[in-house]
Formats: structure tokens, C-alpha cells, sequence
């Protein structure tokens, strides 16, 4: 499932056009669902009506095509039942919510707000272990405790460590659906050792990444292996050279011609200037242009 971005305008707003089109596109090229409003959509950046309204735009593009998991996490209890709330009510089929971010937590803190979240929607609630930007981890003790939450049934594991992922899914692939979350990384090793699937930004650039699942789940380890080895080579290509992974994704998708890019949002910057040629010589190396 495609972690999409959120395209924005001249003016600041979302480009609703643009985003749908994204979304129509990924799906017809063999995704079997997409994630709207997470960290590749930028949704620190998104006031709470923006991101309602999102989650609405998600619904129309998605509808009965396939599954549509939208982010809903904020620091307080407050902000994320609502969000949820507005994304069981629009029609979508869960909601990825990350740890509160920000302020460092115990784990007791961490599981009293999910808790408190669970008991208050209807909503399938997905984990979302993303520490390198929310701080605060779900460490693989954690989510076994968290995985008997009533509303919990999947967790994306996005630490970007494979020991980390290994020990989550032995903790409770037994209980919970586990998604992948860095899969330009490891992926393929993640889905022969039983994924349930992946949730990437890279699609989005590079619509082969849907393979990074695919080719391993049919067992094609030729097809996998290759996928595997590009998708390393442009994460690397995406995080160096001044480079960041949203604006790099963003300007990889207007190369392209692609739906859904446009400029990030501020804090985040376009890329210019050598990163932005580095990141086009990078993408013709690797007949992407």
C-alpha cells in the first residue's frame, strides 16, 4: 500500500485533483491499497480540517477499489480520537496512529493513550513505530502488550532497524497484521519471512516498488532481488546530497510528469540547485527518466 503525498497548489492548498489522480493511478497499477495523510503526506503541516478533508478525498479516489488507511495520530487524546472518529464516519477501513510525539514517554503513558483511543472509536487501528520521527518507540515488548487492545490489529514497523522489525514480528505475527515500512530497504526479506505487507512512499516515484511486495509474495526471487537492489540505490539517492526523502520524492514524481508532486509544504523546501541535479542524474542512471 502506497504511503501518498499530499500535492499542494501555487497558493498553499491541497491540490484535491492531483492527489485523486494519484491515488486512481497507483491502484491501477497494482496496488492493493493506499495510506493517506501519513508521514510521506506531510500531515504535521496539515491543520485538523485539512486532514479531515483529506481523509474524504482519499475515500472518493479509493472507494470499493481497495483499502484505504488514513494517519490520525496527534499528541493528545483529544486530537486523535477525533481525527479518528472523522475517519471511521468518512467510510475509510483503519486508522494509522503513531505514538504522541514530541515529549518522551514511558510505556505505561504510551498504552494508556492508545487505550484511551481504542475504547473510544470503532475503527481498525494500525500501530505506527516511526521513532526517528515521533521519538517515542514501540519497542517489540510494547506492542505485544498493545496487541490486546481491542481496536488494534496491525502494526506498520518503520524503525528502519531490521533487528527491531524481526523481533516486533516474532512478538506478534501470531496476533496482529504486520506491514513494513522502510521496504526499499528490506522489504523482500520482510515478505519472505511472512509480511503481511508493505506501506512505502516509493511507489509513488517508482511504481515498480509495488514489486518489493509482489515478486516475493509469488515467489519470482529474481524479480525480487532486483527490485530490492534498486530500491536500496534510491533510497540512498533520496537522502544524500542535501537531499530529503519527502521533497526528493516530490520532485522525483514531477520529472516524471507524475501526479501527486509539487513543493512540500514549510518547514520543508523544494529541492534546487545541485541537489535537485543530482537527484535528475541519479534517476536517469537508474532509468527512471
Amino acid at each position: 500500500m502506497p504511503a501518498l503525498t499530499t500535492p499542494f497548489q501555487t497558493d498553499g492548498d491541497i491540490d484535491e485533483k492531483s492527489f485523486q489522480l494519484n491515488v486512481e493511478r497507483l491502484l491501477g497499477s497494482g496496488a492493493s491499497g493506499v495510506v493517506a495523510g501519513g508521514c510521506t503526506g506531510e500531515f504535521w503541516a496539515l491543520s485538523h480540517d485539512e486532514r479531515k478533508h483529506l481523509y474524504h478525498l482519499a475515500k472518493e479516489a479509493v472507494g470499493d477499489a481497495g483499502t484505504l488507511i488514513v494517519g490520525t495520530g496527534a499528541v493528545t487524546e483529544d486530537e486523535t480520537v477525533a481525527l479518528t472518529r472523522e475517519a471511521e464516519e468518512v467510510g475509510c477501513d483503519g486508522a494509522l496512529i503513531l505514538p504522541p510525539y514530541f515529549v518522551q514517554l514511558t510505556d505505561d503513558e504510551i498504552f494508556g493513550h492508545y487505550a484511551a483511543v481504542s475504547d473510544a472509536v470503532g475503527i481498525p487501528i494500525l500501530l505506527y513505530n516511526i521513532p526517528g520521527n515521533a521519538v517515542n518507540e514501540l519497542t517489540p515488548p510494547l506492542v505485544g502488550r498493545l496487541a490486546e487492545l481491542e481496536r488494534v490489529v496491525a502494526i506498520k514497523e518503520s524503525s528502519g532497524d531490521w533487528n527491531n522489525y524481526y523481533a516486533t514480528y516474532l512478538e506478534v505475527h501470531d496476533r496482529l497484521r504486520i506491514f513494513c515500512g522502510p521496504s526499499s530497504i528490506y522489504g523482500v526479506p520482510a515478505v519472505e519471512l511472512g509480511a503481511d505487507g508493505v506501506i512505502d512512499c516509493f511507489p509513488n516515484m517508482w511504481v515498480d516498488a509495488l514489486d518489493l511486495f509482489h515478486a516475493p509474495a509469488r515467489g519470482d526471487q529474481k524479480r525480487a532481488g532486483e527490485v530490492q537492489a534498486l530500491g536500496c540505490k534510491l533510497t540512498d539517492l533520496c537522502t544524500t546530497g542535501g537531499r530529503t526523502l519527502y521533497p526528493a520524492t516530490k520532485a522525483a514524481m514531477d520529472m516524471q510528469g507524475l501526479p501527486g508532486g509539487g513543493n512540500p509544504r514549510a518547514p520543508l523546501l523544494p529541492l534546487a540547485g545541485e541537489p535537485l541535479k543530482g537527484l535528475e542524474r541519479g534517476l536517469a542512471a537508474h532509468g527512471l527518466l
